[in-house]
């Protein structure tokens, strides 16, 4: 015989038993997932009674789900396993709270106090993503970055463990509004995110350049912050570290977009751009692109396609004979931008070598550069890449004659068509 669950321990909403029960001031119980998506949809109503809703917190009914509980146990034998007791998030109330005293301990520079305390709120939102939005909602980027700017004020070894601790729970609340990242954007901030990312800690490293991944991705005040970076003794090595030696992909990731917005929207593109070419950032981002898959291979792309602007960074690539297969191969073959950033690279390869040194033209021909940019043109692209590569055709068709190219049919083998 079919068991009947009792109506009671169902939920009004989805009909099916309740895990976490809640009552609503309504005098309603419903599961707690179901009746926060409705409360989070904008209704500000009971769904079953359409009576207006006198609080949105949600009270745990602890005497339904011991019901529930024992129902289960009781019914072991038709499959039924007993509900976990669930934890009880957190409300607006208590994380307003601890945010207070976060603030009261970072007035009073109380390091101790206010490291436990980050440590309490870091728990609380890793418990659950509804808690996450909870204390994001109540302003906790704001208070943490705040608190970050003020113990880097003072000496960071002393204040080490607070603000690794303030800045391991910052990461996991991204995106950052506009106020707090003016805070974590001040001066004494960023310098103590660079020291961090010089650091042998990976945790503190990792943390540090996505911290300083979000603060360039906005307009305000990224010149200042690229400036720090460029001119601080060993930011730009830290930088090509977690591309060299790889943490997470994310971190590297990071890496590359911070370098990239360092080489293209800086004052001081070229000087940079050489400096990272000295550390072998060309090998480097061409051997990683060989096998790295859209996301990373995006960024390194971009990354080159800025390097490549420098004299320096072009003859380096010349040299190199992953350049013009990695780049050839690419085109078609990752997304859009890939080949927009491909195309752009050759562009800038062949149109500014040297008249009586065609070698770039030639090993572009011999990995079948020809047919893949001619496919490219029939497909279709945006104006800027159409434009760019009609010239590469146009360079490249006086010596279509004498070069033996690779066998069209072979190199487009898995072809996949992004337009």
């Amino acid at each position: 015989m079919e068991l009947t669950i009792p109506r009671d321990f169902r939920c009004p909403i989805s009909l099916d038993l309740m895990k976490d029960p809640v009552t609503l001031s309504s005098g309603i119980t419903y599961d707690r997932p179901n009746i926060e998506k409705w409360i989070e949809a904008g209704n500000f109503t009971c769904p079953l009674t359409n009576r207006v809703l006198r609080s949105l917190e949600p009270i745990p009914n602890h005497i339904i789900r011991k019901k529930i509980q024992d129902w289960c146990v009781e019914n072991r034998s038709h499959g039924i396993e007993r509900i976990p007791t669930p934890r009880v998030p957190v409300s607006s109330m208590e994380v307003s709270e601890i945010l207070s005293k976060i603030d009261v301990a970072c007035k009073k520079q109380d390091g101790a106090g206010c490291r436990d305390l980050v440590a309490k709120v870091k728990s609380l939102a890793k418990e659950s993503e509804r808690n996450k939005r909870c204390i994001v909602s109540n302003g906790i980027g704001n208070v943490l970055s705040e608190a970050f700017a003020a113990f880097s004020m003072a000496a960071f070894d002393e204040n080490v463990s607070v603000l690794e601790e303030i800045l391991s729970a910052l990461v996991i609340m991204f995106p950052l509004d506009g106020e707090a990242k003016g805070f974590l954007g001040s001066a004494s901030a960023v310098h103590c995110l660079i020291w961090f990312l010089s650091s042998g800690d990976l945790s503190r490293r990792r943390n540090a350049v996505l911290a300083l991944k979000e603060l360039v991705s906005s307009m305000e005040d990224q010149r200042k912050i690229l400036n720090q970076l460029s001119e601080m003794e060993g930011a730009i090595e830290a930088l090509l570290k977690l591309i060299k030696s790889p943490i997470c992909s994310t971190s590297t990731k990071a890496s590359l977009t911070i370098i990239y917005h360092m080489i293209t929207s800086y004052g001081n593109e070229k000087q940079v751009g050489n400096k990272l070419v000295n550390l072998g950032i060309v090998p480097l981002l061409l051997e990683m692109l060989v096998d790295a898959e859209r996301g990373m291979c995006e960024k390194a792309l971009g990354v080159l396609d800025g390097i490549f602007d420098t004299e320096q960074g072009r003859e380096m690539a010349r040299k190199n004979a992953l350049t013009m297969p990695v780049l050839v191969k690419k085109i078609l073959r990752v997304s859009n931008m890939a080949t927009e950033f491909s195309v752009s690279i050759l562009w800038k390869l062949c149109k500014k070598e040297k008249k009586e040194d065609d070698g770039v033209l030639i090993e572009a021909l011999q990995v079948g550069a020809f047919q893949k940019l001619l496919l490219l043109l029939q497909l279709g692209c945006v104006e800027k890449t159409k434009d760019r590569v009609s010239d590469l055709l146009k360079m490249l068709n006086p010596y279509r004659s004498k070069i033996e190219c690779v066998d069209p049919i072979d190199h487009f083998k898995g072809l996949k068509r992004p337009f």
